[in-house]
């Protein structure tokens, strides 16, 4: 065994390209692995350095219990107590819009905030905002306005400061603590935070406070008292927590590419192996035995996996502490990874677990060689390209389990809005699924790829010799195409979910907000009030805003359902029907307003309303037992209407109503002849433009007591600001088993090009040009990725919609095709990329070389 051992190290260390081909895999995923490691650290250091609310200088914390203002004058007076900051919080009404009054020193080491322009408030009434806050609320320095303190009442406020915080979500001002418990109603504070002496004891002061808000009567909860650094501590652990929430996704992604690179080395080890059947068949003639060589290519593996570990954790390594001085030349400051020994150590025994467990099959079955393979040529070995019976029916046997799961989830999906409903054991089930027709795919691999290239490879057939060379070639390897196609078909599967899945969400996003958020901006009357009846045409001449669209609401709409014809009377209404009570009815045009293109019907459209007919929200159907054709039946102030169904929507009605009905018919149940609301967009994109329109419907309804304007489009654009960061993360992390399969995909054709070096000898001998070799090893690259890319789509669609399905969202089932398609051809450029070098290494040897090359 030694010797074996000893023959095979020797030749692996004389062909230290061929090594490195082959752990290239285990390399990039061990690259991967550590560089997570190190990105986490990266992330959870800045967060513990930079993020924590509660400024430094605090040194004690009263909190969780029942606080007052007297309480603080009392703490602020105790011995050792330098400095004491109430924190209290008042939701106001200003100019229709919210504003969170928070109370702050205003300067000082226990402040959070710096004054940019004006003074802090220091008297009654004043306050200061955020610059964010005072574009939205049309708040400029020195306003004065009258702000909603609740129950009716409301009280005079002076804009004296504009204020710089670390979070500005435009609904934020700042005064003194007597000014925000004054408008709060209320001498309750959240929290008290103490700055103490230089000298005093902590602990001293501490008891001295326990004992203090101890001794208030009444008190419903006693009120804890703790230091500053534990309190920061604690606001950084929860953000750490947030972020070890986060990797711990980021790793169910890495282990996926670990499986990836685990199926190329495997596929590069088996290659490798393929080259070398003649020596390892000299080695058995030679009285090596079966378990000795098997033995001896582990070895082998082993050795590959180690130095692709290091190495890649080292490149990791390497990346992770100039990330941030590169992060720094753009103005960003991070924390360094240091140096998690444990990790490395565990990344490296992670790549050698990795190559030996994918060394493992290959290297039995290279044992097994005959020793008569050693009169046969290198170029004539291992060239099965077929599977076995046993290969055959594991395969099948898994696809049948996996259709048969896939059946069972199907039948017990449940329906729109369930109750009670937890989607885990399902999801699981897809899941589960999922992973048996991916190992049915890697079983059956090889028989699939004839089908699929005969599909793919058709007009590369028309183009020419090379065309038929590439397709032949890929062809005539079935099974290192298969195991190739395989990890490029599981991040493609993946990829194909995502977008699938964003696809259909986005579609269900972009739906209900055609209901709730049908334009820019909306202009309402307040409760059981109504708008000036020319309103609507003066904001029509406005330069800042189109599509001025007014619209009438009742709120308190009877709904029945009736079966019968038109002319009988309600007491004829089949009783399988129910009756609803406070549904909002609204008459909001849907064709006056872009947006509302988007809002599809379950059942009939929505452009067949006329008088006489009604759109319903889906609940409404739901609960009133209706379809599409009934007649419903509106009451509303002893006034009632009969309707025709035209359409039910999937969700509901605008603007968060149940019906949609024709303005005659809303007539008819009493609505008033002046607009409850107004819906507008902002005459051009952009913020500046937002902010002129806002100004504009302001100005319109100034004076009109509890009108209010509501900005829309911040809700549209949170929404989808959130669904494209979410998508883009998870394209990123699905990148990462892209990248070990492109990797994967040139490692092949490099140790094809090693394999083919006399069959590319002979090409050129026969006429081939250098061109021509080149583009036909390409295009074999880019088959891999063809083939690949297919069955990934084929498998990938299906389970994202089923996946989708379980989750109980009402969201469509949406194929975005050109995104597919885009995919598709991307990666089928990526794998032609990655058999570029390896072409142009195979074209630069000449062919009387190649010719006499074993």
């Amino acid at each position: 065994m030694n010797a074996v051992l000893r023959t095979q190290l020797a030749g692996a260390a004389r062909r230290p390209a061929r090594m490195l081909l082959t752990g290239l895999a285990v390399l990039v995923a061990a690259f991967v692995v550590y560089a997570t490691v190190l990105a986490q650290q990266i992330t959870e250091r800045s967060v513990l350095d930079g993020l924590s609310g509660t400024p430094e200088a605090v040194g004690l914390v009263v909190r969780n219990g029942t606080i007052t203002t007297g309480q603080l004058d009392r703490i602020a007076a105790l011995p050792g107590v330098a400095e004491a900051a109430g924190r209290a919080e008042a939701g106001l009404e200003v100019n229709g819009e919210y504003l969170g009054l928070l109370s702050d020193p205003g300067s000082g080491p226990l402040s959070v905030l710096t004054v940019e322009k004006g003074t802090f408030p220091d008297g009654a009434g004043q306050i200061a905002v955020t610059p964010r806050t005072a574009e939205r609320l049309g708040l400029s320095l020195g306003a004065s306005v009258r702000a909603g303190i609740g129950e009716g009442k409301t009280a005079p406020l002076t804009v004296v400061g504009i204020v710089a915080v670390r979070d500005d979500f435009g609904s934020q001002g700042y005064a003194s603590t007597s000014t925000v418990a004054r408008l709060a109603g209320s001498d309750l504070l959240n929290q008290i935070d103490l700055r103490l002496d230089g000298g005093a004891d902590p602990g001293a002061v501490g008891d001295a406070v326990t004992g203090l808000v101890a001794a208030g009567k009444g008190q419903e909860t006693q009120p804890e008292v703790v230091t500053g650094a534990d309190v920061r501590l604690d606001e950084a652990r929860t953000a750490a927590s947030e972020v070890d929430q986060v990797f711990a996704v980021v790793g169910a992604f890495v282990a996926v590419a670990v499986i990836a690179a685990g199926l190329i080395a495997a596929s590069t080890f088996r290659i490798v192996f393929a080259q070398r059947m003649r020596q390892l068949a000299l080695l058995r003639a030679v009285g090596a035995g079966r378990s000795a060589l098997a033995r001896a290519l582990a070895a082998e593996g082993l050795l590959t996996g180690l130095i692709a570990g290091v190495t890649g954790v080292l490149a990791a390594l390497a990346a992770g502490h100039a990330l941030p001085a590169l992060l720094g030349v753009f103005g960003w400051t991070v924390s360094a990874p240091g140096f998690p020994i444990a990790a490395a150590l565990g990344t490296i025994a992670l790549a050698v677990l990795i190559t030996l467990v994918a060394v493992g099959a290959p290297a039995i079955s290279a044992s097994r060689v005959a020793p008569l393979e050693a009169l046969r040529s290198a170029a004539t070995t291992g060239a099965r390209t077929g599977i076995g019976g046993s290969r055959w029916v594991a395969g099948l046997l898994l696809a049948l389990v996996a259709a048969a799961v896939a059946g069972v989830v199907a039948v017990n999906l449940p329906g729109p809005d369930p109750e009670d409903y937890d989607p885990l054991p399902l999801l699981l089930a897809v899941v589960g699924s999922g992973g048996l027709a991916f190992l049915a795919l890697i079983a059956l691999g090889p028989a699939l790829v004839r089908p699929v290239l005969a599909v793919a490879g058709w007009p590369l057939r028309k183009l020419g010799p090379v065309g038929r060379l590439a397709v032949g070639g890929v062809g005539g390897s079935a099974r290192r195409a298969a195991a190739v196609a395989v990890v490029v078909a599981l991040g493609v599967t993946m990829i194909a979910g995502v977008l699938v899945g964003g696809a259909s969400v986005r579609a269900l996003a972009e739906r209900e907000l055609a209901a709730s958020a049908p334009a820019d901006f909306e202009l309402s009357a307040g409760e059981g009030a109504s708008l000036p009846a020319g309103i609507a045409d003066k904001l029509r001449t406005s330069a800042d805003l189109t599509h001025v669209t007014p619209y009438r609401r009742v709120a308190a709409v009877r709904v029945a359902g009736a079966s019968a014809p038109d002319d009988a009377s309600p007491d004829d209404a089949s009783q399988d029907n129910a009756s609803l009570d406070d549904v909002a009815a609204t008459d909001v045009a849907a064709g006056a307003l872009p947006r509302m293109a988007e809002l599809s019907s379950a059942s009939g459209a929505v452009g067949d309303l006329r008088p006489g007919s009604v759109v319903i929200a889906r609940f409404v159907a739901d609960l009133a037992g209706l379809s599409t054709g009934d007649t419903l039946v509106a009451s509303a102030g002893g006034r009632q209407v009969r309707l025709r169904v035209a359409a039910v929507l999937p969700d509901m009605a605008p603007l968060h109503s149940g019906l949609l009905l024709d303005p005659a018919d809303l007539t008819g149940l009493g609505a008033s002849a002046a607009p409850t609301g107004i819906l507008a967009d902002a005459a051009r994109d952009g913020e500046e433009a937002r902010t002129a329109g806002l100004r504009a419907l302001r100005t319109a309804s100034a004076g009109q007591p509890g009108a209010g304007v509501t900005v829309l489009a911040d809700e549209r654009d949170q929404v989808t600001s959130a669904l494209t960061v979410l998508l883009a993360i998870a394209l990123l992390l699905i990148g990462l088993t892209v990248l070990i399969a492109i990797v994967g995909v040139g490692a092949t054709t490099a140790l094809s090009v090693v394999e083919r070096v006399r069959e590319s000898g002979l090409l050129r001998a026969v006429g081939m040009s250098r061109a021509g070799l080149r583009a036909m090893l390409t295009t074999e690259s880019a088959l891999y990725g063809v083939i690949g890319a297919s069955l990934g789509i084929l498998l990938g669609v299906p389970y994202a919609w089923l996946a989708l399905k379980t989750t109980g969202v009402n969201a469509p089932l949406t194929l975005p095709v050109w995104q597919l398609a885009a995919v598709f051809l991307v990666l089928v450029a990526l794998t032609a990329l990655a058999g570029v070098l390896p072409a142009r290494r195979a074209a630069r040897v000449s062919p009387v070389t190649a010719l006499g090359t074993e």
